[in-house]
């Protein structure tokens, strides 16, 4: 299995990887950006790659399956990325604590990347980012990071959160 990133450009084009556990709501997430819209979902097998037009940035993302036996893959897709965006499902309290397992798992990969943490699912239950930061223990794996509360299902919260990342994306450039 070749890098999955020797097709693209990194200088041309900003690279994210967008990752969670299974059922978070990456692929919503991203069918939300690209058609403006949610269309019914069966799990990632693999990867989907995605390029997202925003007002400043083209945007390759890569979604990447979250079913434990892709998770082994994720480390491949961390290199050469320009930043990460993690997808929690803050309704399934059960695997907070094996979203919390592989967040630091990451973190350990990448150093000085912007990391954006949806906090997906707030129609279901409402977390607000400093329960979920508390509960991530994500100020004490990294300093660069926005955890943006959202809705994969309605599109709330999403274009926040794609806005802060893009930010960071533009002073990295600087």
């Amino acid at each position: 299995m070749g890098n999955p990133f020797s097709q693209s450009s990194s200088a041309q084009r900003p690279l994210l990887v967008m990752i969670g556990l299974d059922a978070a709501g990456k692929t919503t997430i991203l069918n939300r950006f690209k058609l403006g819209k949610m269309e019914y979902q069966i799990p990632t097998i693999g990867y989907n790659l995605e390029k997202i037009q925003s007002k400043k940035f083209n945007i390759i993302s890569w979604d990447i399956g979250g079913a434990d036996k892709i998770r082994i893959l994720w480390i491949n897709y961390l290199q050469n990325n320009q930043g990460i965006i993690y997808v929690v499902d803050c309704f399934d309290k059960e695997r907070m604590g094996q979203a919390k397992f592989e967040l630091h798992k990451i973190l350990l990969e990448i150093v000085e990347q912007p990391l954006l943490i949806y906090a997906n699912k707030q129609d279901l239950v409402k977390m607000n980012p400093e329960e979920l930061a508390v509960e991530l223990a994500i100020q004490n794996y990294s300093k660069h990071w926005l955890i943006q509360p959202c809705c994969s299902l309605t599109g709330e919260g999403l274009q926040e959160g794609l806005n802060w990342i893009e930010e960071q994306l533009q002073l990295q450039l600087k």
